[in-house]
């Protein structure tokens, strides 16, 4: 008798349980934050005894880069630009080319370092740099889910080398930073393109 009680409280339970879950349920889309991006402004850098100046945004701060993988800087030159709003950063780094054929050197090492993301890269495009102010260079364009999707690096050959590479303070996922990317990069082009080298 105590067996039969205990199965039809049982089987009440499971009744109840199974009536009160009738609700519609529908899984929700999978999303990202929506990201209000600023109106795109910009200041100079023109700091004195720097060997360049160009144009950055007003959302962005220009910091000197004090450690390189926990050691000092190779020159006074390297700075970093941060985007506090995106939790991103382009790390800038310059080299005075001395005699000799350094700026090949420097040049295969700014591909060395942007084909190192092939593992994790869907596509790697270069694209020649020519700027109204005479600076030459290549920019990268880095698909898939690399740690950097741009990349580019400017020189006159035969005094000045400079690389920039855009990382984020975050996994990559091109499907989340797309949009950031899209926007940075359009910021990216104008400090290229305000970009000058001093004169000696």
């Amino acid at each position: 008798m105590l067996i039969r009680f205990i199965k039809a409280g049982f089987v009440f339970l499971f009744l109840i349980a199974l009536i009160s879950c009738n609700s519609d349920y529908s899984p929700k889309r999978r999303g990202y934050f929506r990201i209000d991006f600023p109106a795109h402004q910009y200041q100079t850098f023109d700091r004195p005894g720097f060997p360049y100046t160009f144009e950055y945004p007003v959302y962005a701060n220009v910091v000197k880069d004090s450690s390189y993988f926990d050691t000092i800087p190779e020159n006074p030159y390297w700075i970093n630009i941060d985007f506090p709003g995106f939790g991103a950063r382009i790390y800038v780094s310059y080299k005075a080319i001395g005699p000799g054929s350094q700026f090949d050197k420097l040049r295969n090492d700014a591909y060395k370092m942007t084909y190192k993301h092939t593992y994790k890269a869907s596509s790697i495009e270069d694209s020649a740099i020519h700027t109204p102010n005479g600076v030459t260079g290549v920019y990268f364009r880095v698909g898939g889910n690399a740690a950097t999707a741009q990349q580019f690096y400017v020189s006159d050959t035969t005094h000045n080398f400079l690389r920039g590479a855009l990382y984020f303070d975050t996994a990559p996922n091109e499907d989340s930073l797309s949009h950031v990317n899209a926007f940075l990069q359009e910021d990216m082009a104008h400090l290229i393109n305000t970009f000058k080298w001093k004169p000696k």
